[in-house]
């Protein structure tokens, strides 16, 4: 080997797939000329230097050796004491050891004992979390490695745990904000459900008795045949209905992606709830970006590490687009305005962070930006839904108890 020869990273595209690697050459014009000879179009050509090795996620077999899955709450508890004990100085075996006699979720003492066991055999640290990504996923991976390539472990661990504190607050804003609706609207449903099986034949049962079923007016006369159809046949022909829409419906959508993709773009349609999933998952891509790009990984590679915090499709397919741009050389910012997903609003700060040679802070600001957005989203739907939902309610079961009790004060008038 000529010890005069220098080693150049590169990327670029051949034969339509992106490609990177090395290669050794006198110089930067050398390095060029020989990938241009292996018909290589150059996106990136430069001299190697010690850099974060990228861990994308493979769609491989693999497994984490705990016993069944660990639950996110325990995975943030885990990151919060091991970057609290790195804070502190302890040396990481020691800190695994700690955390391993502290940990009560079986699964994630499992993990933990693997970690310390694949450590003690000579493998990086990042390796060794890399071997569980059902719990650990490639956005901690990646922040791990950056970390030991930097020789701050604690400071990336620290950017791990707000991670993965801030998508959980999302996640369990979301669910809070569809699931409290919900719940009211089974209540009213519930109660409506019961007056017409055991309320309404009641006074059906009395107004036979007085003599007044050819006289009844008709919203009586409409509430009286719901009732004959829910406590009959049709009710339960209508809720074994409801779950085999339900059943078609989700085995449609895992199977054709065409509705997959349909019922995807309609969640951001939805009123007042598509808002909140596009500012969730705005704040989710952002954050997660913003991080990989501190910890010094490339760009193209953030978009592919991004697009495993959604499951819609819109934004997965955007993000590729977007991906596929920057090798045709437009800016970031136009790109990010083609994509109809993401608003102008996105893409003008992203603008700023292009100008200004600080795209990673600014990924920052914009998570910081929309995650504020959605907080007062969810404020904003929390004290909405209440009052409306109770407004629905009594208006049903007060319309219901009207319908039923207006022939009784109808024969009151007439004796009158």
């Amino acid at each position: 080997m000529n010890e005069n020869l220098l080693n150049f990273q590169y990327k670029g595209i051949s034969q339509g797939k992106y490609v990177e690697g090395d290669i050794e050459a006198l110089n930067n014009d050398e390095a060029a000329h020989k990938l241009k000879e292996q018909k290589i179009i150059i996106t990136k050509l430069v001299k190697a230097k010690k850099k974060v090795e990228v861990v994308v996620k493979k769609k491989s077999k693999g497994f984490s050796f705990g016993k069944g899955k660990v639950a996110p709450k325990d995975i943030l508890v885990f990151c919060k004491q091991f970057a609290t004990m790195q804070r502190a100085g302890l040396p990481i075996l020691e800190t695994l050891k700690l955390l391993e006699g502290q940990t009560t979720a079986e699964a994630m003492k499992t993990i933990i004992g693997t970690i310390q066991s694949d450590l003690e055999q000579g493998n990086s640290l990042s390796k060794c979390f890399e071997k569980h990504p059902k719990t650990f996923d490639t956005v901690v991976v990646n922040l791990i490695k950056a970390g030991e390539a930097s020789g701050k472990l604690d400071t990336f661990m620290e950017k791990i745990v707000s991670t993965l504190e801030k998508k959980e607050k999302i996640k369990s804003q979301i669910k809070s904000a569809f699931f409290y609706p919900g719940v009211l609207f089974t209540v009213a449903a519930s109660v409506t459900v019961f007056m017409l099986t055991n309320v309404v034949p009641t006074f059906v049962e009395m107004y036979e008795n007085m003599g007044m079923g050819d006289s009844l007016p008709a919203p009586t006369v409409i509430i009286m045949g719901m009732s004959d159809f829910v406590s009959g046949p049709g009710g339960l022909f209508t809720l074994i209905g409801i779950f085999a829409f339900i059943f078609t419906f989700k085995f449609i959508v895992s199977k054709s992606y065409a509705a997959k993709r349909a019922w995807h773009a309609f969640h951001f349609k939805l009123p007042i709830f598509g808002n909140l999933v596009s500012k969730s998952i705005l704040a989710k891509v952002s954050l997660v970006m913003g991080n990989l790009n501190q910890a010094g990984v490339d760009l193209i590679e953030s978009i592919d590490i991004a697009k495993e915090v959604t499951t819609n499709v819109i934004v997965i397919e955007a993000l590729e687009n977007i991906k596929k741009g920057i090798f045709s050389g437009e800016t970031l910012t136009k790109l990010f305005l083609k994509e109809k997903v993401f608003p102008s609003t996105f893409a003008q700060l992203i603008s700023v962070g292009e100008q200004t040679g600080s795209l990673d802070e600014m990924f920052g600001s914009i998570a910081n930006y929309y995650e504020e957005e959605f907080d007062t989203a969810v404020a904003d739907l929390s004290s909405l839904i209440e009052p409306v939902m109770i407004v629905f309610m009594g208006l049903t079961i007060g319309g219901l108890m009207l319908a039923m009790y207006s022939p009784i004060f109808n024969v009151g008038d007439v004796i009158g």
